[in-house]
């Protein structure tokens, strides 16, 4: 949910985090004057894990990212309070963007090599889940997942046939566990969109959703549709809209125009979107309202890759996380946007 309308170009916002302590550097957005916060040095690239894994916690007030300071890349805790970081495991192939938190804040999962893992965040063991996995999304149930291994989307921890040939590297599992989007690779730019019901009396039949030149698949808060990127061409500039696709009827339906976004998260209720434009023009990341589209700019990326801002709301809706090159290396970057959308009434 958004608040009362602000000024086309966004309101001027303050930060809570810190600064001055840690990498944590504070400063002023240049044009819309809105104070941002820089988390890591660009000195060393940092990158956040995919935007549809949990890696905020807000009742332990910490960040999971990932970090090449020491040659390779390896899991790090950022302290939202203190700006302190610190490492938490030592990997060799670790996959930066498949970092994701359990619903407790207990344990961390990763992809090191083919393998996935497990890793107390307490006492810092860890344990290896499945081995030769390229991709893993967790299932309601604790110790539940699915994934994709050598082409196929598995349920592991529960026997029974798989659930899918010949998939993309990635899935993901809906709110409440009860069915899992999966993609097929047509070609570089066209892909299919696809989903699976997990339920144990329900049908193992994959249903295709969508398919053509579309990207960035996230499911609904209801778990009932799914939200996507359709891009376009259109006068050698490429458009991109969000679309919807219900799970009842499959029928697709346009949510709202872009200035054409690269990548896009929606907060909590799916009323505001958060984007990152690929515009050379404009490199700016802008909060969409899906109620009368209309647009807000928020701030500068200037990334030399668009797609890889991933900018994203926290769990509670009150902040933004994102990643760009544009001081060096890739580091990571918040903003404070709860003048402007609705805070969540979630703790965690």
């Amino acid at each position: 949910m958004c608040a009362a309308p602000q000024k086309a170009n966004g309101p001027k916002l303050k930060s809570s985090l810190p600064a001055g302590v840690g990498e944590f550097i504070r400063y002023s957005d240049p044009v819309t004057e809105n104070t941002l916060v820089r988390l890591t040095s660009p000195s060393t690239a940092s990158l956040l894990p995919d935007p549809t894994n949990r890696f905020v916690s807000l009742k332990g007030r910490f960040l999971i990212f990932s970090s090449d300071r020491n040659g390779h890349f390896n899991p790090f805790r950022a302290d939202l309070r203190t700006g302190a970081l610190s490492q938490i495991a030592d990997t060799q192939s670790l996959r930066p963007d498949s970092l994701c938190l359990d619903q407790q804040d207990r344990f961390v999962r990763f992809i090191e090599g083919d393998r996935l893992v497990e890793m107390n965040l307490l006492g810092r063991k860890t344990r290896v889940l499945a081995d030769g996995v390229s991709a893993f999304s967790e299932v309601r149930e604790p110790s539940e997942f699915v994934i994709v291994r050598r082409k196929r989307l598995e349920y592991l921890s529960r026997s029974g046939p798989v659930l899918a040939e010949d998939v993309s590297d990635w899935c993901l599992v809906d709110p409440g566990g009860a069915a899992c989007l999966f993609g097929r690779e047509l070609s570089p730019s066209d892909k299919e969109l696809w989903y699976v019901s997990l339920e144990a009396n329900g049908t193992k039949k994959p249903v295709k959703l969508a398919s053509g030149n579309i990207s960035n698949a996230r499911w609904s808060p209801t778990g009932r549709s799914v939200l996507f990127l359709r891009n376009s061409s259109a006068n050698g500039a490429v458009i991109s809209d969000i679309r919807e696709v219900s799970l009842d009827s499959a029928a697709e339906t346009e949510v709202a125009k872009t200035s054409q976004f690269a990548d896009f998260n929606c907060n909590d209720d799916a009323t505001v979107f958060v984007g990152a434009s690929r515009s050379k023009a404009q490199p700016n990341i802008i909060l969409l309202l899906r109620s009368g589209g209309r647009e807000l700019t928020l701030c500068e990326h200037r990334a030399h890759e668009p797609r890889a801002v991933t900018p994203v709301f926290s769990p509670d809706n009150r902040r933004i996380f994102f990643q760009s090159d544009r001081d060096g290396k890739t580091a990571l970057y918040s903003m404070n946007v709860e003048a402007i959308v609705e805070p969540s009434s979630r703790s965690n």
